[in-house]
């Protein structure tokens, strides 16, 4: 069968000493290999894996054929040809993908980028800079833009990065650089108030990684505002976001007890509630503990955890949208970072009183 009209002809097979190194064992096998099995040029199976538009089916699947028996897989993506269009691929950069928090950014992020014909790439940085470095140079020459969240690099790193690609940052600011964060201050601020209201005057903030910027805009305002209202804060940590670190910081707890207890997060709220029950003793009696996050599982654990909220979906999907719009040559109007709401969501892990003597403002 003649090939389509669309696909230029094959490339001629070259001779055995252009086709490069034969196949030899105890090593991986490489383009020349399969172009040999298959009987056409090396250029041909590049093409083939990279634009398969431009070859015959039938010489498609003989190339196919032919990596699958030698156990060749591509190792590359390639760019499209055509500067303008790019890849249509953004990275997505997580500190810590097991967290549930990133379960709805990763939702709203891939979402909008589906309705702009975008694809997301996910790289998760293990909460090291190590790691996310190594993940950034992977992706970069291969996507439009990317998408940084709850990034651990330095404010230097982060802008050298949007000189290179378009980039946003998410759960962060870093001057220089479009960020949308949330309004952190006010749902922290909210969490002391309602502590306070319950007769707690005794408070302490179990601290998150030192590299994060939501972790000190948060010990700012506990301290800030237990000074307002006159509370005690005291500081646990830095331990890690996880509920480990929240056992970890149980621990310490029970050294120097206060009656009220806010955690940098969810899973950290969670860890440090199930310590506390396992040594005998109960939440909110012996501490009321407020998480952050509202990540799903919280209503469903016993006693179910009071939390400031952070609209995580809306997050990725704003992000998104206008990191597109950044791609396709808008400029920021503003320097500052746009600032999405968050709130406190009282469940029975801080209600202490019936009646608080405290109204929130």
């Amino acid at each position: 069968m003649e090939e389509q009209s669309s696909a230029p002809a094959d490339d001629p097979v070259p001779s055995e000493a252009a086709q490069g190194p034969s196949a030899s064992k105890g090593r991986a096998p490489t383009i020349y290999d399969v172009a040999r099995r298959a009987g056409v040029a090396p250029s041909t199976v590049s093409r083939a894996f990279a634009r398969p538009g431009r070859v015959s089916f039938e010489t498609a699947e003989r190339i196919r054929a032919a990596a699958d028996e030698l156990g060749y897989r591509a190792r590359t993506i390639t760019r499209r040809t055509d500067a303008r269009e790019g890849t249509r691929m953004i990275a997505l950069v997580l500190s810590d993908i097991s967290n549930p928090v990133y379960f709805d950014l990763l939702r709203g992020a891939e979402e909008a980028a589906a309705d702009a014909d975008y694809t997301i790439v996910l790289a998760n940085s293990q909460e090291t800079v190590k790691k996310e470095q190594e993940a950034l140079g992977r992706v970069l020459p291969l996507v439009d833009g990317v998408l940084m969240v709850s990034s651990r690099m330095s404010d230097s790193a982060v802008r050298m990065t949007a000189k290179q690609k378009p980039t946003i940052m998410l759960n962060r600011a870093v001057s220089g650089v479009v960020s949308v964060v949330t309004d952190n201050a006010m749902g922290t601020r909210r969490a002391v108030e309602h502590l306070v209201s319950q007769n707690i005057r005794d408070i302490s903030y179990v601290a998150g990684p030192e590299a994060s910027w939501t972790d000190g805009m948060r010990w700012r305002a506990v301290r800030e505002t237990g000074a307002a209202l006159h509370a005690r804060i005291h500081r646990l940590g830095p331990v890690a976001p996880t509920i480990a670190g929240g056992r970890a910081a149980a621990l310490s707890w029970m050294e120097h007890r206060t009656s009220g207890v806010i955690c940098y997060n969810d899973l950290m709220a969670v860890g440090f509630v199930r310590t506390l029950q396992e040594h005998g003793l109960s939440v909110p009696r012996d501490a009321a503990v407020i998480g952050y996050d509202n990540i799903m599982l919280l209503p469903y654990v016993s006693p179910s955890m009071s939390t400031i909220a952070a609209p995580v979906h809306a997050i990725g999907a704003t992000a998104t949208k206008n990191l597109v719009a950044m791609i396709r040559g808008a400029q920021p109007t503003s320097s500052r970072p746009l600032v999405l709401p968050s709130k406190l969501v009282v469940r029975q892990s801080s209600r202490v009183l019936e009646t608080p003597t405290l109204r929130r403002r």
